[in-house]
């Protein structure tokens, strides 16, 4: 319940910029001090910055919460960079996990013309254009999520338990030496766990904006990946990092 409630004053402080103790206490019906130790959480993983009597959402993480269309768009050709790097490696296992990440979304359109492939997912937006896709695609269904453009959930989680994938693809919000590989918000990332639990393997995506970049919630350990893919060769010492938790790094040449 409380992780939930501080997802959505995390959405809710990214949209209006700046809140007091007093609004947020009395929309969540909570006590002020039970706001600051909301707001105390969100500022320790670098969301908000805490100023007298409430907090602003920090201006270098601005598109952490927003709509799915928006994060869609950003960054977009190191996405589509990425994704092609990403559909090379994808191709032989044949029976997936995809999130709904808007950079996993590329790498599916790379190969949804692929009839021996198999896709369970979460993602709603992978069903807007059909006429195009002769892959196989399985949705977990559940409860949707306007904002990420998924499904979320016990229902979601116990359809991905029914399958066993040779491979997840998944994306992150961040990458943090210390901590490992982070997320925005708690629903999407309980189905992301849920798909690391059953894959043989595990395929993460992010560019090269998502490196020593923060976010909420710890998805996983770096030991957990198999291959991440990114759009460019990330620093001597995220190489090293990468190398030594045996994680194969693939970006373009």
């Amino acid at each position: 319940m409380a992780n939930h409630r501080i997802d959505e004053m995390q959405q809710y402080i990214h949209d209006q910029g700046k809140v007091t103790v007093s609004e947020l206490s009395q929309k969540w019906n909570i006590t002020q001090e039970t706001v600051r130790r909301d707001l105390d959480k969100l500022e320790a993983v670098g969301m908000v910055t805490r100023v007298h009597g409430g907090a602003i959402w920090n201006e270098s993480i601005r598109f952490e919460g927003v709509y799915f269309y928006h994060r869609q768009k950003r960054n977009l050709e190191a996405k589509r960079k990425l994704a092609v790097s990403a559909a090379e490696v994808i191709r032989p296992y044949t029976i997936l996990f995809a999130d709904a990440s808007s950079t996993v979304l590329e790498a599916m359109r790379l190969i949804q013309d692929d009839p021996d492939m198999i896709v369970v997912t979460n993602s709603a937006e992978l069903f807007l254009d059909p006429a195009n896709i002769k892959m196989h695609v399985i949705s977990t269904g559940g409860i949707f999520n306007n904002n990420s453009m998924s499904f979320q959930g016990e229902v979601t989680k116990n359809a991905i338990r029914n399958f066993n994938a040779k491979l997840a693809v998944i994306g992150c919000k961040g990458l943090i030496r210390s901590q490992g590989v982070l997320d925005s918000y708690e629903g999407e990332t309980e189905i992301k766990k849920e798909m690391l639990k059953h894959a043989d393997r595990v395929m993460l995506m992010a560019d090269h904006t998502k490196f020593d970049q923060t976010a909420f919630i710890k998805l996983s350990s770096f030991a957990q990946i198999d291959y991440l893919v990114t759009d460019c060769r990330p620093s001597d010492e995220w190489v090293d990092i990468l190398e030594a938790e045996h994680v194969q790094l693939i970006y373009p040449e």
